[in-house]
C-alpha cells in the first residue's frame, strides 16, 4: 500500500529546486566535480608539458625546437594541457571570488573579469601552439 501523506518536514527549498536537486547556490555539486577532474587530467598533462619542456631545453638549434612542437602527438598534449589548466584556474579563481568578494557588484565584476582572463590567455597559448605547429603546413 503506498503512502500517499504530504510530506510534513519543513524544508526552506522551492519545490523547484527539490525536483532539480541543485543546492543552495543553484548549481550544486557540478562545479566541485568538474573542478576535481580538470585536477586530475592536469596531473598527467602537466607531467608530459614538463617533459616535453626539459627535452626542448636541450635541443642545440631553434629549428630542433619547432620540429619537436611541430609533430601532432606533441601539439595535441600541449593543447590538451593549455585548455585542462586554464579551466582549472577560471575555476579555482572563481571559487575564491565566490568567497571572498561579499559585494554583489563587484563579485560579478570579477567572474566576469576572470573567465575574460581565462579565455585570453587560453586563446593566447592555443593560437601560439598552432601558428608553431603548423607553421611548416601553411606557410
Amino acid at each position: 500500500m503506498a503512502d500517499n501523506r504530504a510530506d510534513t518536514r519543513v524544508s526552506m527549498r522551492t519545490p523547484l529546486s527539490r525536483v532539480k536537486g541543485l543546492g543552495p547556490s543553484g548549481h550544486g555539486v557540478e562545479h566541485w566535480w568538474i573542478h576535481r577532474v580538470t585536477a586530475v587530467s592536469n596531473v598527467p598533462l602537466v607531467i608530459a608539458f614538463v617533459i616535453i619542456i626539459a627535452a626542448l631545453a636541450g635541443s642545440p638549434s631553434y629549428q630542433e625546437a619547432i620540429a619537436v612542437i611541430s609533430h601532432p602527438l606533441i601539439a595535441i598534449i600541449l593543447i590538451l594541457a593549455v585548455i585542462s589548466v586554464t579551466n582549472h584556474m577560471r575555476l579555482g579563481m572563481q571559487i575564491v571570488i565566490e568567497d571572498y568578494v561579499h559585494e554583489k557588484g563587484w563579485k560579478i565584476v570579477a567572474v566576469i573579469a576572470n573567465n575574460f582572463y581565462a579565455v585570453i590567455i587560453g586563446v593566447a597559448c592555443l593560437y601560439a601552439i598552432l601558428k608553431v605547429s603548423l607553421g611548416r603546413i601553411l606557410v
